[in-house]
């Protein structure tokens, strides 16, 4: 059975890839969307020709492109295949659910992955980063593409529509952007909406990524990574039982 899972995990990977993900349109709002956001507040701050300017941004851009690029079709490829008995084609092969889910996630996870990569390399030309802890800023990537894979996962099965998802989906994404420390910094807002931040992914994602290429506290960002593994965990599961119960 772990065999068959393996399978078809794999299998549903490369499919949503080659079907899904890898489209122009989908590469262009995970990487311009979060850089034309980014460039609008460094050029508002009057930074426009300030390379600093951006470069201090460097840890919200990267957590905001896998944010949009992760989502950017995970929250709507599971609710597309039920529109269309695609998955429940997938359910007649012998693959557990969760093992379906779970290559429905990596399908999301890569794509982020990939995507923020690119985004990466352009800031190493750019602005030559020094001094970074490269384990903490990879495990900061991987898990909080998780997060946000599962997070994608979750809404896609908690609709029935496509328009719905992708509603839900810009629901949770938009108010991360603006709260989660990308533009401006937790400790800068009112106490109520720091109690709201606090229950982001994306918050513990930026000050993770902050400690890799800033430097900081490491057990802070440490606590940061358990938190993004135990809201992907959190996520996944409920997403489970909820398409468990719809497919019933």
């Amino acid at each position: 059975m772990l065999t068959d899972d393996l399978r078809g995990i794999w299998a549903i990977l490369l499919k949503d890839l080659r079907a899904y993900y890898f489209k122009p349109p989908n590469i262009s709002w995970g990487i311009l969307f979060p850089f034309a956001f980014v460039l609008a507040f460094v050029i508002r701050d009057g930074a426009a020709l300030d390379l600093g300017g951006l470069g201090r941004m460097m840890p919200g851009l990267l957590a905001l492109t896998l944010l949009f690029s992760t989502t950017s079709m995970e929250a709507i490829v599971i609710t597309f295949e039920r529109r269309i008995g695609a998955l429940e084609r997938l359910l007649l092969a012998p693959l557990r659910l969760p093992a379906l889910l779970v290559g429905k996630l990596l399908g999301g996870m890569v794509f982020g992955l990939a995507t923020t990569a690119v985004v990466l390399i352009a800031m190493l030309a750019v602005f030559g980063l020094t001094g970074v802890r490269w384990w903490l800023l990879l495990m900061t990537l991987i898990l909080a593409a998780g997060a946000f894979s599962a997070l994608g996962v979750l809404i896609s099965v908690a609709v029935k529509e496509v328009f719905e998802a992708q509603t839900l989906a810009n629901m949770f994404r938009f108010p991360m952007m603006f709260l989660g420390g990308v533009f401006v910094p937790i400790t800068s807002l009112p106490r109520w909406l720091r109690g709201v931040a606090r229950m982001l992914p994306l918050t513990y994602a930026v000050e993770a990524l902050n400690v890799a290429i800033s430097g900081g506290e490491l057990l802070r960002a440490l606590l940061d990574l358990l938190v993004l593994a135990v809201f992907a965990a959190a996520c996944f599961a409920f997403g489970v039982r909820v398409l468990s119960r719809r497919v019933a």
